[in-house]
């Protein structure tokens, strides 16, 4: 992969509908192969990005790139190398199953018929019933075999998951599993943060329109931030542990002292040595706690 153009890029991307409404400079490079979740709730502007990425909407400044085509010059030949699930159910009418996806697949090419049943089958869709007819769920299971039918290079997925069953959403996360495998590079819009757990190398949260973090979900979650809870036979020393660097939001209830630890362990180890301790707690806080703290206010700086 050396000198190959990264999968999306986008430099200062920006689409202001006013009222702080949008998606602002955005600054994101996604490598080849990477399976990138892109979280954020309802609102936030991760459909809007999507949008841009794939020459829906025209940026108001910045640019996007994918392989290094232009997103917006060159959005059919971008469309080409995309398997994308939009945000919107599309309208088929009264089409069946079937003919919605030989039409497309022959608009695509190369699509193999044996791809396109063995999606069918995993996901339990009846390709032989009306669009008009299907269930929410359905028509999710629909767009997605119309997204991975055609083994794109990349699948660009808003809010995938959306009405599927959770034995449908386990088929969803092998599929994007097997895509990486072959190489495949997957953006994934979601709200769902046990999704992005399940299947991503990477993760970006978006606040507000704007990009507020980056990181592995490691990097994420071992952001230096703990939970503690320690239990003492006896009276807690207050004093030597008000003075643990990054200890804060202490709390008293008789002999249990809890808090947040940002930092190094060390030096609640040293406050703590000497005292008899019955139970000690340390956790690190799971993603969704690390997902709301950019939603209160009170980011972690770890």
């Amino acid at each position: 992969m050396s000198g190959a153009p990264p999968a999306i890029a986008t430099l200062a991307l920006t689409k202001d509908y006013g009222a702080h409404r949008g998606i602002f400079g955005l600054d994101i490079t996604i490598g080849q192969g990477e399976v990138f979740g892109f979280l954020g709730p309802n609102g936030a502007g991760k459909t809007t990005t999507i949008k841009l990425l794939m020459g829906l909407l025209h940026p108001t400044r910045g640019t996007g790139t994918i392989f290094g085509l232009d997103c917006e010059r060159d959005a059919v030949a971008v469309k080409r190398q995309v398997g994308y699930v939009p945000g919107e159910m599309p309208q088929f009418g009264g089409w069946r199953g079937a003919e919605i996806v030989a039409y497309v697949a022959g608009l695509r090419g190369g699509v193999s018929d044996a791809v396109i049943s063995s999606l069918a089958k995993r996901l339990d869709l009846d390709l032989g019933r009306r669009y008009r007819e299907f269930s929410h769920g359905n028509k999710q299971k629909l767009l997605l075999v119309l997204a991975f039918m055609h083994r794109p290079p990349l699948l660009i997925l808003d809010e995938p998951t959306g009405g599927l069953d959770p034995l449908h959403q386990q088929v969803f996360y092998e599929l994007v599993r097997e895509a990486r495998n072959e190489g495949t590079t997957v953006f994934l819009s979601s709200h769902v943060l046990s999704e992005v757990e399940h299947v991503c190398d990477r993760v970006g949260i978006v606040r507000e329109g704007s990009l507020v973090i980056v990181g592995t979900l490691a990097e994420l979650i071992g952001v230096r931030v703990r939970r503690i809870e320690i239990v003492f036979a006896g009276e807690p020393p207050l004093a030597r542990l008000g003075s643990v660097p990054g200890l804060e939001k202490l709390d008293v209830s008789d002999h249990r002292v809890t808090g947040i630890l940002r930092g190094e362990v060390e030096p609640l180890l040293e406050a703590i040595t000497g005292q008899r301790v019955v139970d000690l707690h340390s956790r690190e806080p799971s993603l969704e706690e690390i997902f709301l703290s950019y939603y209160s206010g009170s980011a972690p700086t770890g």
